[in-house]
């Protein structure tokens, strides 16, 4: 019995080795030493420094503590390392969340955003299993980058309150109302908060612009710090995340199962199905820029299964739902990485800031770490691909202002559904106008050649057609009224379709009701010329389906051969008619 289980976790496992194995057996198994160690340590904790004030500020914009952030960074950057299919993936909290794990948190409570983990795990580590992580890059980019735009406009919209200390009792949730109330309350700013928020916005550029080597956000929040200090003499010292959420602990939580309840979860499975989008999307996305910037390739479905199994140690242990993070994982890269072990390190010296120095960060002032977060969503924005976006084909631009503006103004789960559904509908009609149907006697004169050709012009009743693109359900109708309008009652019908790459049920069904009604009316003859591979299996299916015979149709591998067909059915016909006389 035990022997038995041994072979079947084995082959199990070879299987998923074979399937979905992590980058970083890969590199184990090429071979791996010291000194590849020490630049994967060196670029753990440049990546760590980066992350520090990223996770703290995009837990407190997500309603959550900062602590929960640095949980985040520390579990699922280890897990994403681990299990990952890229080379230099770096996880966590990215700003692609902060807006529904605020609703949630808002709505149902810690409990809630347990569930939606939960729901966004299974799924990430079934759609890896299933091999969907190749299909995310047909998401139309209109969609993805109007959401992350309008991602960006809202984490930004989030801050302000921070940013200027202003003294609000509540935030409205809406984008509208919010900015109503921030203006409403403009008099209200705290000179500490502007001066701090000032700094960090100027030291932030003078670091990326003078030194870019040195950790931008890292030299803003020392330096922000040591300024609550100097205003902490004037008792002016601005809001903190020691007043607002208290010291921030030294370890990591225990693990914690949360309570399973059914009514919960299929009320957070809308956002829980939005975390694992955008999950998916971001991971992928950030592990194809960091593959064009090294060379290197990622495994897709292992990569998605490894964004799983994060989110659900994430819940364990109390964190935020994450992903990979694309500027983190260039960061990773740009330090010399050179495997997946540098995210690794990237946890554990996380894991000793808070064993260390978890206590200093308890005198972090919010403003700074606003300035971080606006620049954050000003990155997300991405203004320079919404630019040419919208000056590209007008279904883009509209699409990527339609999922902008319901993202901001109505929800996350609205703007992808409804720009996915306008993207999509949108392909169809460009599809449709791809769709070529034309009589084509002329091209009798220029193929075939020979005398046997020129009685071919001269039969009454042959007409040549030619269909080119793409026959689908969005041209069906069009298909249908042509092919009703033709006035002759011809003997023969050539349907040249070499041009055409795909038929769907609906094209194939408008095609064979046509050669159901001209056979049945005028007894012709059906011949298709070039018929591709996907399209012959559709019209074969069509056929069988409509109980219609071969009898009168026939398949012809080229347009010459088509008219060799016609030639010889001709020739059977005047016999038969002289036989007859």
């Amino acid at each position: 019995m035990l022997a038995t289980l041994k072979s079947k976790l084995n082959e199990l496992t070879c299987w998923y080795l074979k399937n979905f194995c992590p980058k970083l057996v890969e590199i184990l198994r090429r071979g791996y030493d010291m000194n590849k160690f020490k630049r994967d340590t060196l670029a753990g904790m440049t990546v760590a420094v980066v992350s520090i004030p990223l996770a703290m500020a995009l837990a407190i914009a997500s309603g959550v503590t900062p602590a929960q952030g640095l949980y985040t960074a520390i579990v699922a950057g280890f897990f994403i390392a681990l299990l990952g299919g890229s080379k230099f993936q770096i996880g966590g909290p990215t700003g692609a969340f902060v807006v529904v794990i605020f609703n949630v948190m808002k709505n149902y409570g810690a409990e809630g955003l347990a569930m939606t983990m939960l729901i966004a795990g299974i799924i990430l580590i079934a759609a890896g299993f299933l091999k969907l992580g190749t299909y995310i890059k047909y998401i139309p980019y209109p969609v993805v980058t109007g959401f992350t735009a309008g991602i960006g406009v809202l984490l930004i919209s989030t801050q302000i309150k921070d940013l200027f200390g202003l003294q609000m009792a509540s935030v409205p949730s809406e984008f509208l109302p919010k900015w109503a109330a921030y203006f409403d309350n403009l008099g209200s700013f705290s000179f500490a908060s502007v001066f701090i928020a000032a700094f960090s916005f100027g030291a932030i550029f003078y670091v990326q612009k003078k030194r870019p080597n040195l950790p931008a956000y890292l030299v803003a929040v020392v330096g922000a710090t040591l300024l609550v200090a100097l205003f902490a003499i004037f008792s002016a010292a601005p809001d903190t995340i020691g007043s607002k959420f208290g010291a921030i602990p030294h370890f990591l939580p225990m693990p914690h199962l949360p309570e399973f309840d059914l009514n919960l979860m299929l009320r957070v499975f809308p956002s829980g199905l939005t975390v694992a989008f955008l999950a998916g999307v971001e991971s992928l996305l950030s592990a194809t820029v960091v593959d064009g910037m090294s060379g290197d390739n990622h495994n897709s479905n292992a990569e998605l299964i490894a964004e799983g199994v994060a989110n659900l140690a994430s819940m364990v242990f109390t964190g935020v739902p994450a992903t990979g993070a694309i500027a983190r994982t260039a960061t990773n890269y740009k330090s010399h990485a050179y495997s997946p072990m540098s995210g690794i390190m990237q946890s554990v010296i996380l894991l000793l800031f808070m064993l260390l120095l978890a206590g200093a960060a308890k005198y972090i002032p919010l403003a700074c770490l606003s300035a971080v977060l606006i620049l954050v969503g000003w990155n997300m924005l991405n203004l320079t691909k919404m630019y040419y976006l919208l000056k590209g084909a007008r279904g883009d631009a509209l699409t990527l202002v339609v999922t902008l503006l319901l993202t901001v103004l109505v929800d996350l789960n609205t703007g992808i559904s409804v720009g996915f559904i306008l993207s999509s509908i949108i392909f169809m009609h460009r599809m449709s106008k791809e769709i070529e149907i034309q009589t084509d006697e002329k091209a009798l004169e220029y193929k075939g050649g020979g005398r046997d050709l020129s009685q071919v012009l001269h039969e009454q009743g042959v007409v040549s057609m030619r269909f080119s693109g793409p026959l689908f359900f969005g041209d069906a109708l069009d298909v249908t009224r042509f092919l009703q309008n033709l006035k002759t009652e011809p003997k023969i019908i050539i349907i040249r379709m070499g041009y055409v790459p795909m038929v769907d049920i609906s094209g194939a069904n408008a095609l064979v009701g046509f050669i159901q009604r001209v056979m049945k009316k005028h007894d012709t003859k059906i011949i298709l010329s070039n018929v591709k591979k996907q399209p012959r299996r559709m019209l074969h299916d069509a056929f069988l389906q409509n109980n219609l015979t071969w009898r009168n149709i026939a398949m012809a591998t080229n347009f010459e051969n088509a008219l060799k067909i016609t030639r010889r059915y001709l020739r059977m016909k005047r016999h038969q008619s002289a036989a007859g006389e």
